[in-house]
């Protein structure tokens, strides 16, 4: 190289030639400087005295092959000083041509010193997947450990716990002693979750005082109930921040792979919601996860979405089951029942699905459908001339809503020629117990719309007098776990009769269900109850069925005014 041209080099830039067996011929004084060997170490030796062993051999080979194939190879290397430190040179090496033969007779190297560039980087990325403060794995980074975790125990088949930690009542830490001691005691507690882990476990800081644990290699719950109890005792221990002592406890969640065989953001989620309960329990304690509470609560969450798809889809319809007076034979009315026609499943009873969706605001919209369809029967039947009543059921949920009579009322004016009176809302004694004076004054104002009530399993629940006197229901209906017995059993015997004559004292109608033979329905006008529904009378039915069904109904020859039907 031309002197000028080498001087200029030597002044910007770490410079070096090689021989083409890769021996120092020549460095400048920039490259003793970094290198931190003299010039007569470095003269004659090879390359690999600056060997960091940080590169893989594949690495260099790929290097000399193109040097040897007379290209021009760049790159970042990572070399080792004389004393031992790492530097980084972003580094263009040039095989130089013999022009009258062609062949390559020696190499040069032009270097830049990037390692500051580097560690700056590296301190970058550092901070982008952790905790400033603490030094421990961030959310970000938390994610890539968590499924790593995962991976490795999917197919080693070995189990882990991810644990979520709260330290309890921090915020008043930090309210009593500044943020500054509150940061201090985060540092600590992060400093004791890592001496206390095991080769393997991770911990991570989330955020504020939330912690995340990923607990490796669980193999019994004696185990893992052991570790957890360690955590406790170790964060339990008092903090000595300077002037002041710390007491301070954790509450954690946790969530086991594979019982709980879900991805890595639900696992964090699961063990969230178990930390929650370990601190609704008393803090300073673990709680595991429940997957099968969680599995019920998925189907739950399954049902009542395929119950609300079968709202609109007009899927739902209600059947009806006749009320009758065993005494005289007239048809009264109809309860109107709740059925799902499943296009899969076939007729679907309420029993199967009602009971999840009770729990959610869908009762409320599926009671008002209900209502709507019964006012659209009466109003059928009342253009046939037919003067039947309807009752339906009202749900805890729908009926302690604070506009339950306001909606009523809308929903009876959108019928305007149906008579309220033809409308029995039947709601259970123990729910209007729950809540007397909501549902007490819910009556009243739906009675002053004409609206009859009935108070219904009548005998399960309080059977108070005061309650009795207090539920303004026109009708009461006895229990048919009671109806069912009374053949055979005299305390059930017992119970209907009194009820029968509770509902005679306070001049309540009453009405029995459950009627399943004809002997029942003797007993019971025996009794002084002549209204009652049941399989003895009829099913439920159809809407379309039921006018043919009364049109046909005859009174049983066992009872009162009872004649045979002549086929």
């Amino acid at each position: 190289m031309d002197d000028n041209y080498r001087a200029a080099v030597d002044a910007a830039a770490i410079f070096s030639e090689a021989d083409l067996s890769g021996r120092i011929t020549y460095v400048n004084q920039q490259f003793c400087s970094i290198s931190g060997y003299s010039r007569e170490e470095l003269l004659g030796a090879n390359h690999r005295i600056l060997n960091s062993g940080l590169h893989e051999p594949e690495f260099f080979l790929d290097m000399w092959r193109a040097l040897v194939a007379g290209q021009v190879w760049k790159g970042e290397i990572c070399n080792r000083a004389k004393d031992g430190s790492l530097y980084w040179v972003d580094s263009t090496m040039v095989p130089l041509v013999d022009p009258t033969s062609g062949k390559v007779r020696k190499y040069v190297s032009i270097r830049f010193d990037v390692t500051e560039k580097r560690q700056l980087l590296h301190t970058l990325q550092w901070r982008v997947g952790h905790d400033v403060l603490t030094g421990l794995p961030n959310r970000a980074y938390l994610s890539d450990l968590l499924n790593q975790a995962l991976a490795f125990s999917r197919r080693e088949n070995i189990p882990l716990a991810v644990c979520m930690l709260d330290l309890d009542r921090f915020k008043a830490v930090n309210d009593g002693y500044g943020h500054a001691a509150g940061d201090r005691l985060l540092v600590e507690v992060a400093s004791r979750l890592q001496n206390i882990l095991r080769a393997g476990d991770s911990v991570a800081r989330l955020s504020g005082d939330e912690f995340v644990l990923i607990l490796r290699h669980v193999k019994d719950s004696d185990q893992l109930h052991a570790g957890l109890q360690r955590i406790l005792d170790a964060l339990a221990a008092p903090y000595p921040l300077r002037e002041q002592t710390l007491i301070v406890s954790a509450s954690i969640g946790v969530t086991l792979f594979p019982q709980d065989d879900e991805d890595a953001d639900t696992l964090v989620r699961h063990a969230d919601q178990a930390m929650y309960v370990a601190k609704q329990r008393g803090r300073n304690r673990y709680h595991l996860f429940d997957v099968t509470q969680e599995l019920e609560l998925k189907a739950t969450h399954q049902t009542v979405a395929r119950v609300r798809q079968a709202l609109h889809d007009g899927e739902l319809c209600l059947h009806y089951q006749p009320k009758v007076n065993m005494r005289s034979g007239e048809v009264l009315g109809f309860e109107g029942l709740l059925r799902w026609q499943h296009p899969l499943n076939g007729m679907v009873m309420p029993g199967d699905f009602l009971p999840l969706v009770e729990q959610t605001d869908l009762i409320v919209e599926l009671g008002e459908w209900v209502i709507e369809q019964a006012l659209k029967q009466l109003q059928s039947w009342h253009t046939q001339s037919h003067q039947w009543s309807v009752s339906v059921n009202i749900a805890a949920r729908h009926l302690q809503r604070a506009d339950f009579a306001e909606r009523l009322e809308q929903l009876l004016a959108r019928h305007a020629s149906v008579d309220p009176a033809l409308l029995d809302l039947e709601i259970v004694e123990s729910v209007a117990i729950e809540n007397i004076q909501h549902v007490s004054q819910c009556l009243a104002a739906c009675q002053g719309l004409g609206v009859r009530f009935s108070l219904d399993d009548f005998g399960t629940g309080y059977s108070s007098l005061s309650y009795l006197k207090r539920l303004q229901a026109q009708t009461i209906k006895i229990d048919k776990s009671f109806v069912r017995d009374i053949l055979h059993d005299q305390d059930d015997l017992a119970l209907t009769r009194a009820v029968i004559g509770l509902a005679r004292a306070f001049g309540r109608e009453v009405i029995a269900e459950g009627l399943e033979t004809h002997e029942h329905g003797l007993v019971l006008m025996a009794l002084g109850c002549d209204l009652a529904q049941g399989y003895a009378i009829a099913r439920p039915m159809p809407a379309e069925d039921v006018l043919v069904w009364a049109h046909g109904y005859v009174q049983p020859e066992q009872w009162p005014g009872g004649v045979l039907k002549r086929i």
